[in-house]
């Protein structure tokens, strides 16, 4: 008797020398959570920021490694990378770019959790996060000094998923990217260790929101793999080409994953969390998200919609033409009428978004003959420019302060540049950088998105996108007349000295804004080499 022949196994193919950048920080969140089980509390934070800032900075090294390493993707001269991990994950010009934008601006970010000086000695986040606001645990943990080390874990596994998020390839790496990026956020929100009611507010917010809208995300994943029968971008590209039937199916899967890529990008009108999720959190994790997020989902929106739907734009553009001028007006508007700074750079968040999907209405294929700028080139470039100044305003933020903490209400701002000439005048830059002011960062950018737009028919989105920067210089210029040019209400502001990670931090996205102002064009090459995307 013969006995039945057993199914070949086939071991998959893990090409781990292209997928070590994203491990190494994997393995230092992992390492980060043993440190918090096993370690003495009063070494952990050391142990924590050194880990951190190593593990960054190696998995930078090895993106910039495998960066110079990629080669010609078969059959496609205008991309360069693989498709990885059997076909779960993509790394190409636009993933390593991103990641190594990532990066740069986590390592920042966590200087600013680290910073100890401005607390007296202790850092912004609360001791004890179970602890309930106003009782005995909590007034306890916060007189022992008791710092919430696992802070820097956290943030690892978030900066984890925020490099997963846009080199996923199929629609399930996506979403769990999505998740591992979201909830240590979530925690992440809720850890302030002063006006703690209004910090657990803002997580609950984020957290509802954020459950929202990664059901719709799910919700759509679903209709589209039913429409496609397949997860993979590439074979939803081609189930798109072909028109297999269906369209209805197709228009409401895009529609719903649209929903949770737009949340994540503080895009109107699935914008309300940003507000109070910024004013609430943590400043330097308000600046961690409002940097880092946004360049991970808009990576992962234009994979999404440039691989996976890129047949189907005709279909999909007017929705964001749409989305881009309700996200400029809502923002640029809003932001007119707001009294705290961190609500008002919050707006400016939401502005930006809408300027950054003006340039999904430009020219996003180089392979058709088209030598100028892209819309894929131009939005990496003005997501390096607004994330570095981003980062640097809100450590400005945390340094303005009164006897309650971070004064973030506008009126404790006036006359600050007597007070302090030179935290002003690098705050005011930031700011004229994010009304996109020549010499400044933000010009090129603004400048590279619109150009790309225009260049694909939508001069009136480009028109639109104008008029709604010079309602945004306003709010900005008003800052800049209140710290400049009014006396200061009461005693004024009190400007704290920060340790030298925060100075570090303020002084190296100053210079990134200079840099990316004055002499753009080494970005702009780094971003037209990283070519397109891997399909």
């Amino acid at each position: 008797m013969t006995l039945p022949m057993q199914p070949e196994f086939t071991s998959p193919v893990i090409e781990y020398s292209r997928l070590y950048p994203l491990l190494i920080v994997f393995g230092v969140a992992a390492v980060g959570v043993l440190v918090e089980a096993f370690l003495p509390r009063d070494r952990r934070y050391l142990v924590q920021v050194v880990l951190a800032v190593l593990g960054l900075g190696g998995a930078l090294a090895g993106t910039i490694l495998v960066a110079a390493d990629l080669d010609v993707a078969a059959g496609d001269l205008t991309a360069r990378g693989l498709v990885a991990a059997e076909g779960a994950v993509s790394i190409d010009g636009p993933t390593v770019f991103i990641w190594g934008v990532l990066l740069a601006l986590s390592i920042l970010s966590v200087l600013l959790f680290a910073e100890r000086r401005l607390e007296g000695g202790i850092t912004a986040f609360a001791g004890q996060a179970a602890a309930l606001p106003g009782t005995e645990a909590e007034r306890q943990a916060s007189t022992r000094g008791i710092e919430h080390t696992e802070i820097f874990p956290l943030a690892m596994f978030a900066v984890g998923g925020m490099m997963l998020f846009p080199a996923a390839n199929d629609l399930l790496t996506m979403f769990v990217a999505l998740e591992v990026l979201s909830l240590p956020l979530y925690l992440l929100c809720g850890l302030a260790r002063r006006r703690r009611l209004i910090s657990q507010e803002a997580a609950v917010k984020y957290f509802l929101l954020g459950a929202f809208s990664s059901a719709f995300f799910l919700y759509g994943i679903a209709l589209v793999y039913g429409y496609a029968g397949t997860f993979t971008l590439a074979g939803i590209d081609r189930a798109v080409t072909d028109r297999v039937g269906g369209q209805n199916l197709l228009l409401a899967g895009m529609g719903l994953m649209a929903v949770g890529l737009l949340f994540k990008v503080s895009a109107a009108p699935f914008h309300a969390w940003t507000p109070d999720v910024y004013q609430g959190a943590p400043t330097a994790v308000t600046a961690f998200m409002a940097s880092c997020t946004k360049i991970a989902a808009f990576g992962a929106l234009l994979r999404v919609f440039f691989v996976g739907f890129g047949g189907a734009q005709w279909d999909w553009r007017p929705m964001m033409w749409i989305v881009a001028i309700i996200t400029m007006v809502v923002g640029s508007v809003v932001a007119l009428t707001q009294t705290d700074i961190k609500r008002m750079l919050a707006y400016s968040s939401i502005a930006h978004a809408g300027f950054l999907l003006v340039g999904f209405a430009g020219v996003f294929e180089g392979s058709s003959g088209y030598t100028g700028i892209t819309s894929l080139q131009s939005i990496l470039f003005y997501l390096t420019a607004y994330g570095f100044a981003t980062v640097g305003a809100f450590a400005i933020v945390t340094m303005v302060r009164d006897a309650g903490g971070e004064a973030t209400h506008l009126s404790r701002w006036a006359g600050l540049g007597k007070r302090s000439p030179l935290l002003a005048g690098v705050f005011a830059f930031f700011l004229l950088a994010f009304a996109g002011i020549p010499m400044t960062s933000g010009f090129i950018g603004k400048w590279s998105v619109f150009s790309a737009a225009w260049s694909g028919g939508a001069w009136p989105l480009v028109v639109v996108a104008v008029v709604m920067s010079v309602v945004a210089a306003f709010f900005y210029v008003r800052v800049i007349v209140l710290m400049f040019f009014s006396d200061p209400v009461g005693e004024g502001p009190t400007v704290a000295v920060p340790s030298a990670l925060t100075g570090i931090a303020v002084a190296v996205t100053v210079a990134a804004t200079v840099v990316l102002g004055v002499v753009p064009g080494p970005v702009l090459d780094l971003a037209q080499e990283a070519g397109s995307f891997v399909r």
